[in-house]
């Protein structure tokens, strides 16, 4: 399964593959994982993923991905701070930020979880030994077995 995700995430990275493609694939891995027993390392329930929140990416210029993304598919642009912005593709946020140099790459992705409540999902992470980190008031950062950040958060 690493294996996949990773290929998938090198081919995007890469131009091998289109956004959509690699968002409909993780949302079907993410709802296949929730649901398929045994996938579980000690079969305990799951948090709940219930969609994509949003995907992080890092561009040379975002104000030129912001523009040619609002203007191209009339993507509502917000909390532009003058770095970075998100983009609404219906309930799905593109985060675009300035990166560190002219390669663009996916930093990480965030998933909406179900039912929401910040100390449970604090107590569950922390219970399976994931280290989660606060982003922000409302938010966990967590790495999965290959080292990506994945971001949990409650619907926007």
């Amino acid at each position: 399964m690493e294996h996949i995700i990773g290929k998938l995430i090198k081919d995007f990275e890469e131009g091998k593959t289109t956004r959509r493609h690699l968002i409909g694939t993780l949302v079907g891995i993410a709802a296949a994982s929730a649901t398929t027993p045994g996938l579980l390392a000690d079969n305990a329930e799951p948090l709940k993923a219930t969609a994509i929140n949003h995907v992080s990416y890092q561009v040379a210029d975002y104000t030129k991905t912001r523009d040619f993304y609002a203007g191209l598919f009339g993507m509502k642009i917000s909390a532009d701070d003058g770095k970075q912005c998100n983009l609404s593709l219906g309930e799905i946020n593109l985060v675009v930020r300035n990166g560190t140099g002219t390669t663009p790459l996916v930093d990480h992705i965030a998933y909406t979880i179900e039912n929401w409540n910040k100390d449970a999902v604090l107590g569950e992470l922390t219970r399976r030994n994931l280290n989660p980190k606060s982003e922000g008031p409302n938010s966990f950062q967590i790495r999965d077995p290959d080292g990506y950040h994945v971001q949990l958060s409650p619907k926007r």
